[in-house]
Parts: structure tokens; C-alpha cells; sequence
């Protein structure tokens, strides 16, 4: 089945997601760590847009709180809190990366491969719309993870964590139209405290080593 032949509506959905994953590769590829915030803000905006289309299509209502959780939480309130720490640590600076960054966003495509790889099995079971979102969810938690790998700033492994919970949440949205409200309102509780203990830690990085460069810690060593 072509996507022209598809409904509008999941063209969206296919559209969407595919705006997603290339947030992820914009996250992979920024250089100052405000920009990165923005960018991730960008991403849960749009992770919003589809919770709110499956919503309408599906008639599952109760998607609409996760949407407004997405909005509240990613788009408003934990871009505002990062944006306040990095303010307030002074490292508006460059975000440092492991290895050369060509090499990385070569990576991030081949891992775009093997999730689609992996998701061939589902032809048999599903439609192209859920093969497709299914393949670009697993895409994405997979780029966050190389984010955490290749980055040295405690504040863009944080946003790579976060990117993957989005690559989660959308996963979940897009395949099975949600998961029950508990355990959605749980998920949404974590990253509220996440957001919250995550500024505790990079305080405590920062007055323990004076820096947020995570590769300081390997220096550390045991005083008698």
C-alpha cells in the first residue's frame, strides 16, 4: 500500500512522525546546549500534535490529558527549567562531542536502517502507518541513546534521555492508540520528578568537580 492511498489523517500521523525523527537528528547535530532545549521543545510540540490527531481519530479521549501533560511538561515547563540551569551554571557554551560528528549523524542513519530492519516483521501483523511509526519510535529512543553516548555535558545526556521517553511515549500513542491513563499519568509524574532531581544533579556535578563536562569525573580519586 502507497501512503497516497492511505487516509489524510494517518498521511498526518506518517508526516508527524517523520518531523520527529528529524528533530532527533537535529538534537544529535547542535552545537550550544540553548539550542538544544529549543529543539527539544520542538519535539515534544510535535509529539503533542499527534497524541492530539490520534485522539480525534481514534476516539480515544483520554489521549487528550497525555497530549496536554506533553504540552505542559516538555514543550513549556522542562525547557524553561533547563533553560533557567544552564543560566544559571553559565554553560551557554558548545556542547562537546565523543569522535567526529560526520561519523555520528552516520551512525544515527544506520540505526534509522536496523529499526526499520527490525520492524519488518510487523508487515505481516499491522498496516503500513503502524509499521512505519513503529520503525521511527524505535528510531528515535535509539538516536536518544547516542546522544547520551556521544555527548560529554551532563545537560545534553539529560535531553537525550528525555528524547527517548518521547520515542517511547509516541510508540505507544501512535501503535496501540495509548496506554492505560495510570500508567500514562505515571509516566508523566516520573519526568516531572526527573526534570526536578536533574537539576539537583548538575548542581551537585557542578560544585563537586566545577564542571559539567562529565569526562572530569574520570579524574577523581580517593583521598585518605
Amino acid at each position: 500500500m502507497q501512503m497516497a492511498a492511505l487516509p489524510l489523517s494517518e498521511q498526518m500521523i506518517l508526516t508527524l512522525a517523520a518531523l520527529i525523527l528529524f528533530t532527533s537528528f537535529l538534537l544529535l547535530a547542535q552545537t550550544r546546549i540553548v539550542t538544544l532545549i529549543h529543539t527539544f521543545a520542538w519535539q515534544g510540540a510535535l509529539l503533542f500534535f499527534a497524541t492530539v490527531l490520534v485522539a480525534i481519530v481514534s476516539g480515544r479521549h483520554h489521549l487528550l490529558i497525555s497530549a496536554g501533560l506533553t504540552l505542559a511538561l516538555k514543550v513549556f515547563f522542562i525547557p524553561w527549567q533547563l533553560r533557567r540551569l544552564v543560566v544559571r551554571l553559565d554553560i551557554r557554551r558548545d556542547v562537546e562531542t565523543v569522535g567526529s560528528s560526520s561519523l555520528i549523524m552516520i551512525g544515527a542513519g544506520a540505526l534509522v536502517l536496523f529499526s526499520y530492519y527490525v520492524a519488518l516483521p510487523i508487515r505481516e501483523l499491522s498496516m503500513l502507518s503502524t509499521r512505519n511509526t513503529i520503525a521511527i519510535s524505535l528510531a528515535v529512543i535509539l538516536i536518544g541513546m547516542l546522544m547520551i553516548i556521544t555527548r560529554r555535558k551532563a545537560v545534553a545526556q539529560v535531553i537525550g534521555f528525555m528524547s527517548m521517553e518521547n520515542g517511547l511515549m509516541f510508540a505507544a500513542v501512535s501503535a496501540t492508540y495509548g496506554m492505560p491513563m495510570v500508567v500514562e499519568l505515571g509516566v508523566a509524574f516520573d519526568v516531572l520528578v526527573a526534570a526536578i532531581l536533574f537539576g539537583v544533579f548538575f548542581f551537585q556535578i557542578r560544585n563537586g568537580i566545577g564542571s559539567l563536562n562529565v569526562d572530569h569525573l574520570n579524574r577523581l580519586n580517593e583521598v585518605d
